[in-house]
């Protein structure tokens, strides 16, 4: 019995330091980045996805991954784009910004493969106009660069990318800087120092933001977004 207490205590001890260490990663997390307030955050730990707008909901759902919780992509999405651009898509709800940072952590689950790859967007609008991110493994005109959507199929304007995006099978940390008053669009792999893509357009200005993959699939987790709120202009 002596031993049984000690191996209880010892349990609840590990427990109060894995929470305080949760809760001081939280804390840790800035208020504000490049200027801008945090206006979101999600680490998933709610259970739910009730934050996200996906393209099919049947191509997401809540996991515990190695004891943490995720948003998991495990399918392809059953939808038709108008134009050729990604299909599964979860934009997160009723956030509309201009100037915006994207900051979370992913992590692939895609064989390994040339075009092996994850997205994210932003400035998204609508299905047939957006801007997004490919993360591809092996960069070519369709892989790895910055793209934008305006009611024709994607479109390369990256003015800078890597020879490809290292993929493993471990998390990583991924950050989008968008600045609608210049233009400039900066993707920032692991090293929050140096861009590995980076872009210039004006064309939208305003947009959600959003997780997901052209065609693979991945997990993704810790989802802060920082930016100026404003309302989706009427049309």
């Amino acid at each position: 019995m002596r031993y049984g207490n000690s191996v209880r205590i010892w349990m609840l001890l590990v427990g109060a330091l894995l929470a305080i260490a949760t809760y001081a990663e939280a804390e840790e997390l800035p208020a504000k980045m490049n200027g801008w307030p945090r206006v979101f955050f999600d680490d998933f730990e709610s259970g739910k996805l009730d934050l996200w707008e996906p393209s099919d909901p049947k191509a997401w759902k809540l996991d515990v991954v190695e004891g943490r919780k995720v948003a998991h992509q495990f399918a392809q999405s059953q939808v038709k784009t108008p134009v050729r651009s990604p299909f599964n898509r979860s934009v997160v709800k009723d956030i509309i910004l201009s100037d915006c940072v994207l900051d979370l952590q992913l992590r692939t689950t895609a064989r390994d493969y040339p075009h092996r790859s994850l997205c994210l967007f932003f400035g998204y609008q609508d299905p047939a106009h957006m801007y997004y991110v490919h993360l591809g493994q092996k960069t070519d005109d369709h892989a790895n660069q910055i793209f934008i959507v305006n009611n024709e199929p994607r479109r390369k304007i990256s003015t800078k990318t890597t020879e490809g995006t290292p993929w493993d099978d471990k998390w990583h940390h991924v950050r989008i800087v968008r600045d609608t008053g210049t233009g400039s669009i900066d993707v920032y792999w692991d090293d929050m120092e140096l861009p590995v893509m980076q872009a210039v357009d004006k064309t939208f200005t305003w947009g959600q933001v959003g997780i997901g993959s052209f065609d693979d699939t991945g997990l993704f987790d810790d989802v802060a977004v920082y930016g100026v709120l404003v309302e989706r202009p009427k049309r």
